[in-house]
């Protein structure tokens, strides 16, 4: 893949044609794609830029979303928050059957651009694409492969454009809006909902939705710009290239909240057994301690250590508690400081799900069931204590 795209890069670089003033007859386009569940990421949909010159043979697709597994220290830099994207530029065609391939619907919205606003935009482009200038710094809501899209608009053409945001009716979070998009990935939901903090619970104004590619195909059907002092539609015709056929939602694991309902009534049995024998089940204690701990670790790490500005002020450290970890080591020492902590464990655990309904945080339903066992289960230490 990646070679495939180095290759259409090379070829719109080298092009003599490339370089060149674009044509009376050149368009560019708003390109929206849908969603597709086979990845987390591919979930909300994806934007991105062509631009026709059939004077000049040109199609290519301007691609915001584009990453390299191969830059230094990949892994480490996505780990603490630093995600490079970059923009790439290669064949609309080969963009195009790669998502219809997966099933995914394509519509395309060509701008309503005079020829000076056209080249302005597409020059931006064009430089953005340049060695040095490719790469930006990704954030999941404010900065993606949809964001782009609008932003090189206002970059490219100033305050000739004018997104007009009042067709947003609804008064959803940015949790809200996401968890819209993963109804068919509840595992990814969960993952996204633990990881992330605070900064998703607050009300998306209409600018913040366009962080989703089908808010941007909104925005722009919705905005404006000014052609000889007067504002005209942003969009001039929009058609589907693409119409993605009905499909089943796919199968995968159980619901989350099915498995950690399971779960609780597991360490609810095992509790009521515990306390008909007045002898604790050590090692379930342990692997459910050192599981929220090394959780909540992850958590920590992630607000206070990296730049995942979503990951901040995170609710979730309520039930997985750093601390655990260490208390499940203790265990096995049966320190006589654990009795009070799993005491205070089980008050807090107790006021966590009376409180849970108005927690400024949205926390994942599906998590209920886990609190619920780190209740018992602390009770049950507190209460059968033995050195």
């Amino acid at each position: 893949m990646k070679k495939i795209i180095a290759a259409c890069l090379i070829w719109l670089l080298n092009g003599s044609v490339f370089g060149q003033t674009l044509s009376s007859d050149a368009t560019i386009s708003v390109i929206t794609c849908g969603p597709y569940q086979g990845e987390l990421y591919s979930a909300f949909g994806h934007s991105a830029f062509r631009v026709v010159d059939p004077e000049q043979n040109i199609d290519a697709v301007f691609n915001y979303g584009v990453f390299d597994f191969d830059q230094p220290h990949f892994y480490l830099n996505f780990a603490r928050g630093y995600l490079n994207y970059k923009l790439a530029a290669y064949d609309y065609q080969h963009f195009e059957s790669s998502y219809i391939y997966h099933n995914r619907f394509i519509h395309a919205q060509v701008l309503n651009l005079t020829a000076e606003q056209r080249q302005k935009l597409f020059e931006y482009l064009r430089w953005n694409m340049q060695p040095g200038n490719e790469n930006y710094r990704y954030d999941y809501f404010y900065n993606n492969c949809a964001t782009k899209i609008r932003d090189v608009v206002v970059t490219a053409l100033g305050k000739e454009v004018t997104f007009d945001g009042s067709y947003v009716k609804t008064d959803y979070t940015i949790r809200d809006l996401t968890d819209i998009y993963l109804k068919h990935q509840p595992w990814g939901d969960l993952g996204i909902d633990i990881c992330l903090g605070l900064p998703m619970d607050k009300k998306a104004s209409p600018f913040e939705y366009m962080f989703l590619p089908d808010y941007i195909e909104s925005g722009f059907d919705h905005a404006t710009i000014l052609q000889n002092g007067v504002g005209v539609p942003l969009v001039k015709e929009k058609y589907s290239v693409y119409d993605a056929r009905a499909e089943e939602a796919p199968t995968g694991l159980p619901h989350p909240l099915y498995v950690f309902s399971a779960f609780a009534l597991f360490c609810i049995g095992i509790t009521v057994w515990d306390f008909k024998r007045k002898k604790i089940s050590t090692p379930l204690d342990a692997v459910l301690f050192t599981v929220t701990g090394l959780l909540g670790l992850l958590l920590f790490f992630l607000w206070f250590f990296t730049d995942h500005a979503a990951a901040a002020e995170n609710f979730n450290l309520l039930w997985a508690m750093p601390t655990n970890a260490f208390a499940a080591l203790a265990l096995m020492r049966r320190l006589p400081w654990l009795r009070i902590y799993f005491l205070c464990i089980a008050i807090l655990s107790a006021i966590t799900l009376v409180v849970w309904p108005i927690l400024p945080q949205q926390l994942n339903c599906a998590l209920i069931p886990i609190v619920v066992a780190i209740l018992v289960r602390s009770f049950a230490e507190y209460r059968l204590w033995k050195k």
